[in-house]
């Protein structure tokens, strides 16, 4: 498969509405669509040759002919002018090269456009401290990150520094001052990248995922001298944050870090995908901690396990919310069907609805597809 036909199966995948784009041998090109993967089997099956020859294109920058025979996995970005871009993970299964290419859609998204409670927008102009995003893999965790520097950017004249990895939303300079760095091409890792950030004059510093106990520990420094830090972990919820975050440091450790974690912290953005009531694209449904002093005293005491009662009776004061008040609002408002109860909302897999990939082609593939809106309802997530 050469690179003009790989480029024409990604544009017709993003205007059909696709948030993420299969390639693997045994089978044609997969759409994940309104988070179900359809087949496209028009385009027939592909064979070794044809997946190596994909990778070969949206690697090229990254490794030559001799390295790609070696690649097991491989993480990287590819660009479509005037179409967007894609986050791009390479792997190797049954011995031959498959991709997964993630649609990130060419305008920024908005804290108003995806329809996030207003506490994210609070959140998002406080001026010093930590606040996570948690929640699993295609999530959206990465895009409601991107609505928040984007409300920044509308907002404040301050200096936002990002590293990434790979770089996924592209801000043009509004009010702000957007330097963005992408782990591979503009620093080694995100801990170095981080140590450096702090003499580089930054207000607002993004920080793609906090992987280790070092880059913790910096984004935690950085908090506490001034600036204000955002960051992923990769917990289903605001109490699973904060055991990962404990459980990567050695155990003399962790009070202390429990401590600067309660001191720093401004709030916690949790959230889950349930499917729309039209069918039409999946919905976030979150869960907010924000933090009061009572919740600054549970942490620091190790309670963790009230944080979700406080949750549910601080909507009104602090703008707090737990999974289960969001989706009864959302089912209220009609945005997801009233029998969306917690059994699916409280599956936080990105792809939990989508055992088998349906069929997708011709004029049937255009009927079905073609009304679908992306995550968010035109805003999409990853």
């Amino acid at each position: 498969m050469d690179k003009g036909t790989l480029d024409a199966l990604l544009v017709k995948g993003v205007h059909l509405g696709a948030t993420d784009i299969h390639f693997k041998a045994g089978d044609p090109p997969v759409y994940r669509i309104s988070g179900k993967l359809r087949q496209v089997k028009e385009e027939g099956r592909l064979v070794p040759a044809d997946t190596e020859a994909i990778c070969a294109c949206l690697l090229d920058a990254d490794v030559g002919t001799e390295r790609l025979r070696t690649v097991q996995e491989q993480d990287s970005s590819y660009s479509l002018q005037g179409i967007g871009r894609f986050r791009v993970n390479v792997y190797r299964q049954r011995g031959s090269l498959s991709c997964v290419l993630h649609v990130i859609p060419a305008e920024v998204p908005t804290i108003d456009g995806m329809g996030l409670p207003q506490t994210v927008k609070a959140l998002a102009q406080h001026k010093q401290g930590i606040v996570l995003v948690t929640g699993a893999t295609g999530s959206g965790k990465s895009t409601t990150l991107a609505a928040m520097v984007d409300h920044i950017n509308r907002t404040d004249a301050v200096h936002v520094l990002t590293i990434e990895d790979p770089i996924e939303y592209l801000h043009r300079n509004i009010k702000a001052s957007v330097s963005q760095r992408e782990v591979g091409p503009d620093t080694h890792a995100f801990k170095t990248a981080l140590r450096a950030a702090l003499w580089q004059d930054p207000d607002v510093v993004l920080v793609g995922e906090m992987q280790d106990s070092e880059t913790i520990d910096v984004a935690l420094r950085a908090a506490e001298t001034g600036h204000m830090v955002f960051s992923v972990v990769q917990a289903a919820d605001a109490v699973r944050a904060i055991d990962h975050v404990l459980g990567l440091f050695e155990e003399r450790e962790r009070d202390r870090t429990r401590q600067r974690l309660a001191d720093a912290l401004c709030g916690m953005v949790s959230q889950r995908l349930v499917r729309c009531a039209d069918g039409k694209g999946r919905v976030a449904v979150c869960e907010i901690l924000v933090a009061s002093a009572e919740v600054q005293e549970c942490i620091r005491e190790g309670r963790d396990a009230d944080l979700k009662e406080i949750m549910g009776r601080s909507r009104s004061l602090y703008g707090m919310q737990t999974f289960e008040q969001h989706l009864e609002q959302l089912r209220e408002q009609g945005i997801v069907p009233t029998s969306a109860a917690s059994a699916p909302v409280l599956n936080p897999g990105g792809g939990a609805d989508s055992s088998h990939a349906t069929d997708v082609s011709g004029e049937e593939a255009v009927r079905t597809i073609t009304d679908s809106e992306t995550f968010f309802r035109g805003g999409g997530l990853s």
